[in-house]
């Protein structure tokens, strides 16, 4: 696991030595575009449309839009003048309660490793939020922008959260269609509560898995081995009439599921010894 950030964690007084590594990976499946004529994939260029020319990379710079087609150019330089201290720290300025910081401000999940100097350290902030069971609000420049962070911690290892602030959270107020007074009637809601109920289980994140990239990869295999995919068949549209009848033929089904024999070969797996 190859670091994408050094700096350190200023906690306090205490300033710990750390490297940032990627907690997460994309495993979408990846598609060139091509040229449907020759099968060849196609090239993007960047070009000026002022001087009618590709640009390479090292006459590009980047620019600011002040107003319309009015631009501050901002070189590397410019960036390494702002203090160290402002880019190379990840700045600890509060503590809180996980539940407190709604999902909708998370971004991107990265893991902090010590460095050899700030085992110690290391080990007493990750001890301390435990112990407290709070997390640690930080801000910290990444990329030439600076983010809201959340340290928390995930099987004994410091993880970053990184975090939108509220000015780039929209209003939920600007949800079109949304009728606040419309109320559920007291029947549907103690059904949909009970299916809420039925369908409730401990998180379990081994048990999911992506059932579109599967499919995607079994068609690639069909399509190399030279045979034709089958025609997918999409379910008729089902148009809810009864919402009521829905919640119950919902609840229904669970049950049926619940009680339906597990498959003899499924049980002989299950056994133990």
């Amino acid at each position: 696991m190859r670091p994408v950030w050094k700096g350190a964690v200023s906690f306090g007084l205490v300033n710990i030595p750390v490297k940032m590594y990627a907690a997460s990976e994309d495993k979408s499946i990846k598609f060139k575009y091509l040229h449907s004529k020759c099968n060849t994939p196609l090239k993007y260029q960047r070009t000026c449309p002022r001087c009618k020319q590709e640009v390479d990379w090292a006459e590009i710079v980047r620019g600011y839009e002040y107003q319309k087609d009015s631009f501050i150019v901002m070189r590397d330089e410019d960036f390494e003048s702002i203090p160290a201290e402002k880019t190379r720290t990840i700045d600890i300025l509060d503590f809180c309660r996980l539940a407190e910081i709604d999902p909708i401000y998370y971004e991107k999940s990265y893991f902090l490793g010590p460095e050899e100097t700030g085992k110690k350290a290391y080990n007493l902030l990750v001890s301390a939020l435990k112990n407290s069971g709070r997390v640690a609000v930080a801000k910290v420049v990444i990329r030439s922008k600076q983010a809201l962070a959340a340290l928390r911690i995930y099987k004994d290892v410091l993880v970053m959260e990184t975090m939108k602030y509220p000015d780039e959270v929209r209003s939920q107020l600007e949800v079109p269609g949304i009728d606040r007074e419309l109320a559920a009637e007291e029947r549907e809601l103690n059904m949909a509560t009970q299916l809420v109920e039925s369908m409730t289980a401990d998180f379990a994140p081994e048990k999911y898995s992506d059932d579109y990239r599967k499919a995607l990869l079994d068609l690639i295999q069909v399509k190399l081995a030279g045979e034709q995919p089958a025609p997918s068949v999409a379910p008729p549209a089902e148009k809810v009439t009864d919402l009521m009848e829905s919640l119950r033929a919902s609840l229904e089904a669970i049950e049926k599921e619940r009680f339906t024999p597990m498959p003899p070969e499924k049980a002989k797996k299950g056994r133990v010894g």
